[in-house]
C-alpha cells in the first residue's frame, strides 16, 4: 500500500494500548507508531478509516524528555520491542496508565491503592523466545523474529532482549539452517533456557538427512546448547543431540521450590521478574495454615507450591492435561504432594454448579490467559471466597472480569498494578486485589 502524503504537525496526547501516540487532526483519531505524549509530530498514514488513521512518525518536531535513543539496530524493523524509545522508567508508568483507564473506561471500577510496580531489568531477559526462520532467495536463510505489521522476517544478527549468548549464536544459527538440506522446511526455532541448559527446539517438517544430523550435532556441541526436533505437535518433540537431556527447571528461592518442565511448556519468560511476582501475589493472598486456596489456571504449580509451602491446602485448577501432571509431578519433587491436588477442568465453560462442586475455598488466586475468566468470575455465586488475587496479562479483560466481580459479586477493588514482564513493548501484565 503506497503511504499517503506527509500530514501536518500535530500535538501527541497519550499513548495507547499498544505503545502508540494519540493525536487528533481533523476530526479524527490518528494513531501514531514512534510518537510519545506531549511530542509534536509530523506523521505519514498507512491506513485511513472514516474515524481514525494508522500511521507512524515522518519527523520529531519537538521531542519528549522521555525519547531515548533506541539499544537496537533493528528497532522500527522488527516486531517485538516497540517502546525502546521510550526511557524504562516511563514505560512502567504508561502501562500503569493503561491499566488504571481500562478499569475505569470498560470495568467502571478504580483500585483503592495503586502497587508499586514490578519491575526489574529490561536487556537480557527473555528466557523463552519463538524465531521465524525462512528461506529468502535474494537474502538466503533469515532466522529472527517477524517484521512490524508484517510476515517476513527480520533480517537480524543480534536480539537485545535475548541473553548475550543467546544474541551471539543467532547468526551461526542461520549460516546452520541455510546449510541443511532441508533449510525450507523448517520454519520455527524454539528458546527455552533453564538454570542450567539452553535447549532449542527446530519445527521440522521434514526429517534432516545425515549430512543434515551431523551438522546439528556439531553445532550443538560448540555452543553447548540441547537441540530438540519437534516433527509435529508439542508431544512429538525428541531430544537430537546430546542424547542424555539435561532437564530445563526454573527455581524460586524465597520458597525453596524448583520446577521441572519441558521446552513447549507454558513458562514466564522472564525468570527474575517471576520470582517477584510470586512473592508479591503471596504476599497479597496471605494464605494461612491449614486455608483451603484454588489456584484457578494453575500451569505447573508456579504460584500453587508457594501457597502450599505456606501452609494452605491448595487445589489447582488447569484445563490442559499436560500441565496437570507435570503440577502434580512438581508437588511431589518439592515435598508437597500431601498439601496439593491438581484438576483437569475448562474454566472457560465453568457453571456454577461446577464451582460449587469443587468445594468452598477461603481464598482464591486466578491467572488467566489474554482471554480472561469470565465464564470462571460468573459462576462463583453464593460460593464467594474472602480474597481473589488476579494476575492478569490483559487489561482489558482484567478490567472486565472486575465489573462482574464488583458489580454483580460485591467485591471491593482493595489493590491493583502493573508487572513489567516484558521491558520495551506495549505488553501489560498486572495484579489486582478483590476483597469480599
Amino acid at each position: 500500500m503506497k503511504p499517503c502524503p506527509v500530514s501536518p504537525a500535530v500535538r501527541v496526547e497519550s499513548l495507547d494500548q499498544e505503545g502508540r501516540g494519540i493525536a487528533h487532526f481533523d476530526g479524527k483519531v490518528i494513531f501514531i507508531e514512534g510518537a510519545l505524549t506531549g511530542e509534536t509530530v509530523e506523521y505519514v498514514s498507512f491506513q485511513r478509516k472514516p474515524s481514525y488513521e494508522l500511521a507512524e512518525v515522518r519527523r520529531i518536531i519537538r521531542p519528549s524528555v522521555s525519547r531515548v535513543q533506541p539499544r537496537c539496530r533493528y528497532f522500527g524493523v522488527c516486531g517485538g520491542c516497540s517502546m525502546q524509545h521510550l526511557e524504562p522508567r516511563a514505560q512502567v508508568a504508561a502501562k500503569q496508565r493503561v491499566l488504571e483507564d481500562n478499569l475505569a473506561r470498560i470495568g467502571k471500577v478504580k483500585p483503592e491503592t495503586i502497587l508499586a510496580p514490578i519491575h526489574g531489568p529490561t536487556w537480557q531477559y527473555r528466557y523463552r523466545a519463538r524465531f521465524s526462520a525462512r528461506y529468502v532467495a535474494k537474502k538466503g536463510t533469515l532466522v529472527g523474529f517477524r517484521e512490524r505489521r508484517s510476515s517476513f522476517v527480520v533480517d537480524m544478527q543480534t536480539c537485545e532482549v535475548v541473553p548475550a549468548r543467546i544474541s551471539a549464536m543467532l547468526f551461526p544459527l542461520r549460516e546452520l539452517v541455510a546449510s541443511l538440506s532441508i533449510r525450507e522446511r523448517l520454519p520455527q526455532i524454539e528458546l527455552a533456557i533453564g538454570d542450567a541448559v539452553d535447549v532449542l527446539v527446530l519445527r521440522v517438517l521434514e526429517p534432516p538427512d545425515d549430512a543434515d544430523l551431523e551438522k546439528l550435532r556439531a553445532f550443538a556441541t560448540t555452543h553447548h546448547v540441547q537441540l530438540l526436533l519437534q516433527p509435529k505437535g508439542p508431544d512429538s518433540v525428541y531430544a537430537l543431540f546430546p542424547l542424555a537431556v539435561k532437564p530445563l527447571q526454573y527455581r524460586i528461592p524465597d520458597y525453596d521450590l524448583v520446577f521441572p518442565f519441558n521446552a513447549t511448556d507454558f513458562t514466564q519468560v522472564n525468570h527474575e521478574i517471576n520470582r517477584v511476582l510470586v512473592r508479591r501475589a503471596i504476599t497479597l493472598l496471605d494464605p494461612q495454615p491449614g486455608e483451603r486456596i484454588a489456584d484457578l489456571f494453575c500451569g505447573l504449580g508456579n504460584f500453587s507450591l508457594a501457597i502450599a509451602r505456606r501452609g494452605a491446602q491448595v487445589i489447582g485448577v488447569e484445563g490442559n492435561s499436560r500441565l496437570v501432571q507435570r503440577a502434580h509431578g512438581n508437588a511431589v519433587l518439592n515435598g508437597l504432594a500431601e498439601q496439593c491436588r491438581f484438576l483437569d477442568r475448562d474454566l472457560f465453560k465453568i457453571t456454577v454448579q461446577e464451582w460449587k462442586d469443587l468445594a468452598r475455598f477461603d481464598r482464591v488466586l486466578i491467572d488467566p490467559p489474554r482471554d480472561g475468566a469470565m465464564e470462571l468470575v460468573k459462576a462463583l455465586g453464593e460460593m464467594l471466597p474472602a480474597r481473589i488475587v488476579y494476575v492478569s496479562c490483559n487489561p482489558a479483560t482484567l478490567a472486565r472480569d472486575a465489573a462482574v466481580l464488583v458489580n454483580l459479586h460485591g467485591y471491593r477493588l482493595t489493590a491493583a498494578g502493573v508487572i513489567n514482564m516484558f521491558p520495551h513493548t506495549s505488553h501489560v501484565e498486572s495484579i489486582a486485589v478483590f476483597d469480599h
